[in-house]
């Protein structure tokens, strides 16, 4: 990763070097890591604890690859190193555990809250009901824990997130188009009691997520092989200026 406060972005073989992603605060990330680690695992076991096995759909199993998933994303992060004995894989430690986090470990969660909301606000073991109590509807207020959906696509399609430096911008709109409507539709499959059609859009989501991430880790470690291949040294744009 360059420490520079402006990149090259001419290479020695006159081509342009790749758009690399800004340098990460590897101890945001790695406080991230801890928060995304507790909150999913505590929410699948409250959702054990509380929830009726038949509404569970694939609420739980998301809950806890979120979780599992912060694990292997604080694994990237911790590989970061951009010293003198740093290598290809190591210099986008920080960026790939971002990958990580942001697709394999956000994505589900957002996924999973909203039916997890859903189960808990209807739950005949929590809300035990009375003789002439009346049974009061939450409507559309119980859309408002996926309205945190959307700022996680402008954090992606305005160009916080790595996937924007990895994959062209029609391929960032489509997958976080992808990522919404399969959140939604699997919500929609769980109000309605379709319970195995939630656990095929949550499947197609995860294994879409994994996917991405797959690619993006690799493609990372091929931008920076080149960039450092073809980054012209500190002698070089020096002798270059002079001429």
């Amino acid at each position: 990763m360059s420490k520079d406060k402006a990149r090259p972005t001419l290479g020695i073989d006159g081509l342009a070097l790749p758009i690399l992603p800004p340098e990460r605060d590897e101890r945001v990330w790695a406080k991230l890591v801890r928060v995304m680690f507790y909150t999913p695992g505590f929410l699948a076991m409250l959702l054990l604890k509380a929830g009726e096995p038949e509404a569970f759909g694939i609420t739980v199993e998301l809950l806890m690859l979120s979780s599992t998933a912060a694990i292997v994303g604080g694994l990237y992060i911790g590989a970061q190193s951009s010293g003198g004995s740093s290598d290809h894989s190591s210099q986008i430690g920080a960026w790939s555990g971002s990958l990580v986090l942001e697709l394999l470990a956000v994505v589900p969660l957002l996924c999973a809250i909203p039916s997890l909301f859903h189960q808990l606000a209807h739950s005949r073991l929590l809300h035990a009901v009375a003789p002439g109590s009346v049974d009061l509807s939450l409507g559309a207020s119980e859309l408002l824990p996926m309205v945190a959906i959307l700022p996680f696509m402008l954090y992606q399609l305005a160009g916080f997130g790595t996937l924007h430096y990895v994959v062209s911008r029609p391929v960032n709109w489509a997958i976080n188009i992808g990522i919404f409507g399969l959140i939604v539709a699997s919500y929609v499959a769980n109000r309605e009691g379709a319970y195995g059609m939630e656990k095929r859009f949550g499947a197609i989501l995860v294994v879409a997520m994994a996917v991405t991430v797959f690619y993006g880790v690799l493609k990372l470690r091929q931008m920076q092989m080149t960039y450092d291949a073809n980054c012209p040294s500190k002698e070089y744009q020096k002798a270059a200026k002079a001429a």
